[in-house]
């Protein structure tokens, strides 16, 4: 990881902090960053990407904060995320709005996902008592 990468990272945990307990990973060649385990941000392309979706995006979109998107076979591909505004990068105080409403949208999208039924067990097999 360079050494800009590295100062993005802590620059950007320094940032979030006040929503809680907070964790990075490494992932996609940069960093996801999760509060309470769950991820709400990413760092790619040496810029902070924080996690919206379509109750939030038009407040990123009215900052004139640009989406995350990528190649991949020819075709860009766009992902909910969008890049933290400059001046939110000033400070926590600054940051902590954009934050919540990346939260909130990682909370809807959590809650959005049906829950994985359980696998049903196959009975167990009776033990045949041993002859006397």
């Amino acid at each position: 990881m360079s050494k800009d990468s590295q100062e993005l990272l802590h620059h950007s945990l320094e940032l979030l902090a006040p929503l809680g307990p907070l964790r990075s990973r490494r992932m996609f060649g940069g960093w996801g960053i999760y509060v309470d385990d769950i991820f709400i941000a990413l760092i790619a392309f040496d810029q902070l990407y924080l996690k919206a979706d379509a109750e939030s995006r038009p407040q990123f979109e009215a900052a004139g904060c640009a989406p995350f998107q990528y190649e991949r076979e020819g075709q860009v591909l766009s992902l909910g995320y969008f890049v933290a505004p400059e001046e939110a990068m000033e400070s926590p105080a600054l940051m902590v709005p954009w934050a919540r409403l990346a939260l909130g949208a990682a909370l809807r999208a959590r809650a959005s996902k049906a829950p994985k039924p359980a696998a049903k067990k196959k009975p167990a097999a009776a033990k045949k008592a041993a002859p006397r």
